[in-house]
């Protein structure tokens, strides 16, 4: 499946439904994120319930550390 992360075209598996299961995809379950899907900022709770298309949208932000 071809989705649009972070303004780029991404192919990934087709295994991968929801938003959930992409983050754990690029191994980013843990990190401290926003996520918009389709230009719809998600709350954490929906991201195992937000199902994944063709061509969506994705932007994923996380934050970093540093001082």
């Amino acid at each position: 499946m071809k989705l649009h992360i972070n303004g780029q075209s991404v192919d990934i598996p087709d295994s991968i439904r929801t938003i959930e299961e992409l983050l754990a995809h690029f191994e980013l379950s843990e990190k401290m994120l926003v996520v918009e899907h389709n230009e719809n900022i998600l709350q954490k709770e929906d991201h195992a319930k937000v199902e994944l298309s063709e061509g969506h949208k994705i932007e994923i932000v996380h934050f970093v550390g540093g001082g």
